[in-house]
This record gives structure tokens, C-alpha cells and sequence, in this order.
């Protein structure tokens, strides 16, 4: 097969949570620990840190391997969604699998793993390890698909686990209740393991500190820690923060989430130095500066276009739009935005906090879980928001573009898909 051919079969053999959502998720360790068998345990074979929460695993877990790669450590990534290539889920110092390992993977080992029946996500992370194995890594990050006490990562034994906050996303595997999502988000919490929190409400706090007890993990609060005294927004589009114990860090990622995970990192990056990884502070300025071009990420708060000012972000649910709306209010320009959702996100509650003076392109990214971009429009007006609608993002960014003066703000986001779909060049 070549490597397009594998990857159809890949997404098409299995489900596939992106495209297909609830069909695809399997609820069980089963098929999990038969792979893990199979293929001898890859995961043993190197250290591990453990990423799991609600909004911001993605820019945690890239940070955390940029500064290990910064370190001189040899580390793999492993994270989800990917946005225009399959291989950006799975890198080692930045550089993702070859397309070679994945048809030799998928030819080699598929008499085996049809029979059982996994989703894409457990294929895909049996993939993962074992390829860390082969590639020798010293230490791979790994982001949790789906929750964390069920999901297929959650395997390995990390030297550090990290939960970074918890809000209303996937209710319907998770629960319908913060403290409930916790209690999911908090089975990765192992025995004996530190174990990071970056954010907490009321009902989530005592969720982490009773598992916490239960496995005798001792528990670190990020915002408890202070790690950062002040920060402020720079000229170049990041952030610049004041640190109790490592000075001024200038952070390449520019949203306003990322003041939090960048708390949450520093705490994680304290309790790995205390398990003897040899992180100097040059190490944490460097991985904070150069964390896309280090490890590849893309689509947070990522400008495309300077006049017209372009930025997309990949924030899905209304906890990542308490951030983007805030955001996008301090936006003095006349804006416009391409915006499309998937039919499992809380769409009302992002809709009743956009921007009102914007100029919309509501859109339909290219999988099958993308609402009709028609509805999307429907349901806007009732929140006072106006504009067209467009069958693809492609057309609503050309729109937007055609429309926009030299001046204006266009913002393309709503979901991972639409981010893609606009990475990718979909029509």
C-alpha cells in the first residue's frame, strides 16, 4: 500500500472519533492490553509524563517536550488531533514518523489487530509506543485521547502526571458534572506518582485530593505554587513572563489561555527536576521560545496573514472560548470570523459569548460530525450574530478575505476541523 492507501485504511477500518464521534469510542482496556502484549510492552521501555485535562493538553504537552528537547534528551510526543498529516501525532525531537513506519506497521501487524476490532485511537497509539521503543527515546510525552481512566494511554507508569484544568466537553462518555469529569480526568493519577494540577473549581479540588490519597500521590496545585509573578503581552504576539525561580521567560504562544499552562508547566517541570531530569533555566526559556519550531505545534492563536491580520486557534468548547472571546473583545479593528463547530460541543453556550460587532462566515469543516453550516447561522441569530454561510471553510475564509480591508481581523476557529481544514487547504 502506499501511505495514503494505509491511512484511508486506517481511517476506515477504524472508527475514527473525529469523523464519527461516539461510534468510535470503546469504552475498556481490553484491546489496549492485548496490543500492549503483542508488541512487548513498548512503553516500559522509557520514562514517560502523563497529560490529561480539559483545555491546553496540547500546548502543555508540546512546551514539556520542548524544553526536554532543549534539555538534550531524545523525546517523543504523542497527541491528538492531528490537523493537516496524520504523522503530526506521533514525533521524536520534533520530527514526525515516517511514512514508511506507518505502512510497515499497518502491513506487518494487521492479521493481528483486525480480528480485534480497534478503534483508530488504539491503533494509533500501539503505534506510537512502539515506535518510541524503536527509536530509542529517553523520555515521551504522551496526551491523553479521551478522558484518562478508560483511555488507552493509560498504561504506562509516568514519572509525572498532569491534569491542567477541567470543564464541559464529551459529557456523554465523561459525565454531566464537573465533579464527574474529574473523577475520569483523575484515573491517570498513579500510586506513588506526583501528580500536577493546573487549575481547579470547588467541585473538581477534592475529586484530585481524594484519588490523590487513595494511591498516596503527593499533589501539586499550579496556582497554589505562584511560579509566575506577573506577565504581559510583547510586540512579537507572545508572552512575557516574570518567574519566582527561573527570571524572565518569553513564551512563543500568544493566547490568553496560556498564562494558566504556563503555570501548570513550570510546576510540572519542578517535580521532573526533583526526579532528577537535568533541566537548567536556559533549558525552560529556550523551550518556551521555541516550542513550534521545536516540536512542530500549530494552531494556537497562530497568525497566518499580517494585513489582513489572520489567526486561527483551535479552541473547541466553551471552556477554550472563555479565553478566545476575551481575546478577540480586545481586538479594536474591525473583525471578522470564519466559524464552524462539531455536533457534540456546547454550541450555544460559545455562540452567547462571541463578539456581537463581528462580521460572520459560518462554515462546515470536512467531517462527517461537522454541523450544517446553515444551522450554525440559524442558531447565531439568536445570539444577535450576522453573516453568510458557506458549504466549506475554504469558501468562508475567501469570503472573509475578498471582504476584509488591509486593516480588519479575520479569526478562523470554532473547531480542531475548521483549523484543519484551513491548515490543509481543503476546498
Amino acid at each position: 500500500m502506499t501511505y495514503q492507501e494505509t491511512i484511508n485504511y486506517l481511517f476506515t477500518s477504524a472508527p475514527l472519533f473525529q469523523n464519527v464521534g461516539g461510534d468510535a469510542y470503546k469504552e475498556g482496556l481490553y484491546n489496549t492490553y492485548q496490543l500492549d502484549e503483542h508488541f512487548g510492552h513498548p512503553h516500559q521501555r522509557y520514562k514517560t509524563i502523563h497529560v490529561a485535562g480539559t483545555n491546553g493538553k496540547g500546548s502543555c504537552s508540546h512546551t514539556l517536550a520542548s524544553i526536554l528537547q532543549a534539555s538534550g534528551l531524545k523525546v517523543g510526543l504523542f497527541t491528538s488531533p492531528h490537523l493537516v498529516d496524520f504523522r503530526e501525532r506521533i514525533r521524536v525531537n520534533g520530527q514526525m514518523v515516517s511514512e514508511e513506519y506507518v505502512i510497515d506497521f499497518v502491513e506487518q501487524h494487521r492479521s493481528f489487530f483486525e480480528p480485534l476490532h480497534p478503534s483508530f485511537f488504539e491503533l494509533t497509539t500501539a503505534m506510537a509506543f512502539k515506535y518510541f521503543a524503536e527509536q530509542d527515546v529517553d523520555v515521551a510525552v504522551i496526551e491523553v485521547g479521551l478522558g484518562g481512566r478508560l483511555d488507552c494511554t493509560n498504561i504506562i507508569s509516568p514519572e509525572v502526571c498532569v491534569i491542567t484544568n477541567i470543564s464541559f466537553d464529551h459529557v456523554a462518555f465523561l459525565g454531566n458534572t464537573l465533579a464527574k469529569i474529574a473523577g475520569e480526568k483523575a484515573g491517570i493519577i498513579k500510586r506513588n506518582t506526583p501528580v500536577v494540577i493546573g487549575e481547579t473549581v470547588k467541585e473538581t479540588r477534592p475529586v484530585f485530593e481524594a484519588k490523590a490519597t487513595e494511591v498516596n500521590a503527593p499533589i501539586y496545585f499550579a496556582e497554589k505554587e505562584k511560579e509566575i509573578l506577573k506577565h504581559r503581552f510583547n510586540a512579537k504576539g507572545g508572552i512575557t513572563y516574570q518567574t519566582a525561580k527561573y527570571g524572565k521567560v518569553i513564551g512563543e504562544l500568544g493566547g490568553y489561555c496560556q498564562q494558566k499552562n504556563a503555570s501548570t508547566i513550570l510546576c510540572a517541570i519542578s517535580r521532573l527536576k526533583e526526579r532528577r531530569f537535568r533541566i537548567s533555566d536556559e533549558n525552560i526559556r529556550e523551550g518556551f521560545s521555541h516550542v513550534c519550531e521545536m516540536t512542530g505545534l500549530m494552531g494556537r492563536w497562530q497568525t497566518l496573514n499580517a494585513a489582513p491580520k489572520v489567526v486561527c486557534d483551535t479552541g473547541h468548547n466553551v471552556g477554550g472560548f472563555r479565553w478566545i472571546t476575551k481575546q478577540l473583545n480586545k481586538v479594536h479593528a474591525p473583525m471578522r470570523i470564519v466559524f464552524g463547530m462539531v455536533n457534540d460541543k456546547d454550541i450555544s453556550g460559545v455562540l452567547s459569548m462571541m463578539p456581537k460587532h463581528a462580521t460572520y462566515y459560518f462554515c462546515q469543516a470536512s467531517v462527517k460530525r461537522a454541523l450544517p453550516h446553515e444551522d450554525i447561522k440559524q442558531k447565531a441569530k439568536a445570539y444577535g450574530l450576522e453573516g453568510n454561510s458557506y458549504p466549506t471553510v475554504a469558501q468562508a475564509y475567501k469570503a472573509a478575505l475578498a471582504d476584509a480591508q488591509a486593516e480588519d481581523f479575520i479569526y478562523v476557529g470554532g473547531s480542531s476541523f475548521v483549523v484543519a481544514d484551513l491548515l490543509s487547504g481543503k476546498k
